[in-house]
């Protein structure tokens, strides 16, 4: 029984926490996942730039920096490749 108690309290106070979580940080949290989504696609579309016909860095560099795109490669092409409309250009509240 008192194992019982102290499992639903348990489970209230995470419920508390994500409440609290979610009024106060999750915002900040979802803009700097943008923002690092960002300059990941940044930071492919300098690596690959060769790819879509826009030379910025020397093979030399690029090459250098292959490693560390490559695990991203996958989202990056789906990001750039997803249909975006206008209202995805603006994403802040209104109000």
């Amino acid at each position: 029984m008192l194992k019982q108690v102290v499992i639903a309290i348990g489970r209230a106070l995470h419920v508390v926490r994500e409440v609290i979580y979610g009024m106060t940080l999750y915002g900040w949290a979802h803009e700097l996942d943008k923002a690092r989504d960002e300059r990941e696609r940044l930071f492919a579309i300098l690596v690959y730039g060769d790819l879509l016909g826009i030379p910025i860095l020397p093979p030399y560099y690029t090459l250098r920096l292959l490693p560390f795109v490559v695990p991203v490669m996958g989202t990056w092409r789906r990001s750039v490749l997803r249909e975006r409309d206008l209202t995805d250009l603006f994403d802040q509240e209104i109000g």
